[in-house]
């Protein structure tokens, strides 16, 4: 156990200032056993300061890690946390709002991962909120990249929770691994399917599926005529609390790269153009023609960061949170990120190469 005069300052303020670098660098700090202490949480934000959904992914990974955290509660800009040695065990984490069960996962999922042995993560709050992956996103495009780094987790949905209440729940077994394997992702290949759900729960008619469904096939259909796309729409009765409606749809490529576009419906908002927003969505992440969409990227630095040898992902232009995900992973490992811009000669496009040398973190549990 480190002393506190020895933890890691980390700005929380800086780059994109949000909710991620909580996640990025609570994560790291509880697998490679170094406090930190973030201050300046959210600077930026409404509402400064620790919301529901971080405080509730900051104490999950504290348990995960028999932690010792401090300066957590609502509205709190500054904590510390102290790990100490990380447990498998059954964990249970509840916003009590509509706060992403994504983002919780997203956090405690690399804890998790170096552990002794299996663990299971019951996550509470929002399934499919705004400012956050949909679940559907994180079971059909995030863990089958994840898989490739020998990440294995099952993703149990038990419940749909929507805006406002929330009231979701999903049950999440991660596997322990002795060390992360390094991923390359330089081809895209060509685009072989594409396919989704379109959904509707509560009281919501089910036509609002339909046309979500058929506004967004005719998007795409504008721009990729030869493949069939199959985007199923489908009424939520048993599973799910509260009433919501979205949509989201995958393509996948010859190589095995998965892209997404999804959307949420919202009062007053016609279902024609929720379909619309999630495929031109979808159409602008396949036109880079990079290996990830623009959601994945930053999810993939800190097991970029942790595997043990040289990763390399295709992507199209690096968002502020990968920016952000980068200079965290850098502060707090010893890996190694360049990026290199690649001017494609056959397309107008630009992609870059994301590289990195990785820690190579080796779980001292197992």
């Amino acid at each position: 156990m480190k002393m506190d005069s020895e933890a890691v300052e980390i700005d929380g303020s800086v780059m994109e200032g949000g909710g991620q670098i909580l996640r990025v660098s609570a994560a790291l700090s509880c697998i490679i056993g170094s406090s930190i202490k973030i201050t300046k949480i959210r600077a930026g934000r409404s509402t400064p300061g620790l919301r529901p959904q971080h405080l509730t992914g900051l104490q999950l990974v504290s348990d995960l890690c028999s932690g010792s955290l401090q300066g957590a509660s609502i509205g709190s800009t500054d904590i510390s946390l102290t790990p100490g040695k990380t447990r498998a065990g059954n964990y249970t984490a509840d916003t009590q709002t509509a706060g992403s069960v994504c983002l919780l996962l997203q956090v405690a999922l690399p804890c998790a991962l170096y552990a002794d042995a299996a663990s299971q993560l019951c996550l509470k709050g929002g399934t499919n909120a705004e400012m956050a992956p949909q679940i559907d996103y994180t079971i059909k495009v995030f863990k089958p990249i994840v898989e490739k780094f020998g990440v294995h987790f099952d993703c149990d949905i038990r419940m749909r929770g929507f805006y406002p209440k929330g009231g979701g729940e999903v049950l999440v077994t991660v596997n322990p691994i002795k060390e992360l394997t390094p991923v390359t992702m330089t081809e895209r290949g060509n685009i072989t399917k594409i396919y989704g759900r379109a959904y509707v729960a509560g009281v919501l008619p089910f036509k609002l599926a339909k046309d979500m469904s058929a506004a967004a096939v005719r998007t795409i259909r504008k721009e990729i005529k030869e493949l069939y796309i199959n985007i199923q729409p489908q009424q939520e009765k048993e599973k799910a609390c509260g009433n919501g409606n979205g949509i989201i749809i995958i393509a996948e490529s010859s190589t095995g790269c998965i892209f997404a576009g999804s959307a949420l419906g919202k009062k007053g908002v016609y279902a024609d153009k929720v379909g619309i927003e999630a495929a031109e969505m979808l159409l602008k992440n396949i036109r880079h023609n990079g290996c990830v969409d623009e959601f994945l990227q930053d999810q993939l630095i800190i097991f970029m960061a942790l595997a043990k040898g040289t990763s390399r992902i295709r992507t199209g232009a690096v968002t502020l949170h990968t920016q952000t995900a980068i200079h965290i992973a850098e502060q707090l490992t010893q890996a190694k990120f360049t990026i290199t811009k690649c001017e494609d000669e056959l397309s107008r496009n630009i992609t870059y190469i994301i590289e990195c040398q990785g820690s190579g973190a080796v779980n001292p549990n197992l």
